[in-house]
């Protein structure tokens, strides 16, 4: 039994010595390949799958009267997705149109009264140059034979009639200064009118212009190629002017990947990416870093930190990377929002 006991001693003792060390190297193998990997590349798993998500929404309010499309659809730019009730606005485009031409008739009417007027104001200037002439005459007619009266060589009646002439020649010279004063009162009338008339066709014009784009606006149209998504409405629904109505994803997509700030360090933009999506595990796909924020995501947030107070704790930041693919994704189903791991060389000579 001493013997057994002894034999069996040395090898516990070799195994309490071999075990651990072999657990050691495997530990510290693992921990200078996690080192030399970390060197040279870069990951994060807060990253996902960012495009552009359009709201479509009326710039009409009315009745639904046509659906074209549903969820999942895929539809083109320019594409009719739906259709307002046109009937109102089709009537509010004729009432339109029938106020500017009952508008324009009557700046016609104005435009001759200003052609009158500034006739008649013409010859009215010419009336009072005529009467003007005719007074000069009769008042140096009326001086002469005062003259002669006075000196016995003119006879009383020639005086008489020299005085009569120049009383109508100033009535007639003041008779035509005030018609040219009411002829040139309706000609500034005339023409405020015809300006104001002016005015009001310029803006019928921008009713009846408003009227046909209201119109236009009951046919909504796809403004990007793309699938259709959250579809809310329903034919026969009343939308109101700014509803959202649905979505169109674009086709295009890239990666939001929120790295911390001490694995920015060698970090550029054209470095190549390795990225692997949860939904296709065994592919690895290739892209490149686009671009670097310049500003970390709590700046960038809605409400960012204040960080003089009193009860300052370091958190280690998160800069949000744009990364985009390099290779036909087309037929990948990869949609916005989706979990993804990416791996940026940040040294070797594949980094650029």
């Amino acid at each position: 039994m001493t013997d057994k006991k002894k034999t069996k001693r040395p090898e516990y003792t070799k195994k309490r010595v071999v075990v651990p060390a072999i657990i050691a190297i495997v530990m510290i193998t693992i921990g200078l390949i996690a080192a030399i990997h970390s060197t040279y590349f870069q990951s994060t798993d807060d990253a996902f799958v960012e495009g552009r998500l359009i709201s479509v929404a009326p710039r009409v309010s009315g009745p639904v009267v046509k659906l074209l499309v549903d969820d999942n659809d895929e539809v083109q730019e320019g594409q009719l997705l739906l259709e307002i009730d046109p009937n109102d606005y089709e009537v509010k485009l004729q009432q339109a149109e029938a106020k500017l031409a009952q508008a324009k008739a009557q700046l016609k009417v104005s435009q001759k009264e200003v052609e009158t007027g500034a006739s008649n104001l013409n010859q009215s200037y010419q009336d009072v140059t005529s009467t003007g002439s005719k007074l000069d005459f009769a008042q140096k007619d009326y001086k002469r034979y005062h003259d002669m009266y006075k000196a016995g060589i003119a006879s009383k009646q020639e005086y008489d009639n020299s005085k009569t002439n120049l009383t109508v020649a100033k009535s007639n010279y003041k008779g035509a200064n005030d018609k040219s004063k009411a002829m040139k009162s309706a000609l500034e009338s005339h023409q405020a009118k015809t300006e104001a008339v002016t005015a009001d066709i310029q803006r019928l014009e921008a009713e009846l212009e408003q009227a046909k784009l209201d119109l236009s606006y009951t046919k909504i149209y796809a403004p990007q190629s793309g699938m259709v998504s959250a579809r809310s409405v329903e034919k026969g629904n009343y939308v109101q002017i700014g509803q959202p109505l649905m979505q169109i994803v674009p086709k295009k997509v890239w990666i939001v990947a929120n790295f911390k700030e001490i694995q920015l360090t060698n970090m550029k933009a054209g470095q190549p990416v390795s990225i692997k999506i949860d939904t296709y595990p065994h592919k690895r796909f290739k892209g490149k870093i686009d671009s670097i924020q310049r500003a970390t995501g709590a700046k960038s947030s809605l409400f960012p930190p204040e960080n003089a107070v009193g009860s300052y704790v370091k958190i280690v930041q998160r800069v949000p990377v744009k990364i985009v693919f390099e290779e036909d994704i087309s037929n990948y189903n990869i949609v916005p929002g989706m979990s993804v791991v990416p791996k940026v060389k940040v040294k070797g000579k594949t980094a650029r």
